[in-house]
């Protein structure tokens, strides 16, 4: 299967088995109730300088899918990073500075 066969709005969702979360929110104040944001302003909105948004793609595999190899059944793993939009494209805050 493709990425976006997956993807697909009507038929996809496949990817959902193994990653249980969205990919990416707002940081800031009550960036978790955006569910209840206008949706001119949060999904469909545009990002502009200033916003800071995490992008934290996971995978988490249940101990009981025989899907998944056994060795990897019952483990999950979180990566995030929290990027700042500037007004020439982006900052990664949490990527490790220059030695």
């Amino acid at each position: 299967m493709t990425a976006a066969a997956s993807l697909d709005p009507v038929t996809g969702g496949h990817h959902r088995r193994w990653m249980v979360h969205g990919t990416s929110h707002h940081l800031g104040l009550d960036v978790h109730d955006c569910a209840q944001a206008r949706a001119d302003h949060y999904r469909d909105g545009v990002l502009q300088a200033g916003m800071v948004i995490t992008v934290e793609p996971g995978l988490y595999f249940k101990s009981t899918d025989l899907l998944v190899p056994e060795e990897l059944r019952g483990i999950g793993v979180r990566i995030e990073d929290d990027i700042a939009i500037t007004p020439t494209g982006a900052e990664v805050l949490s990527e490790s500075p220059a030695p």
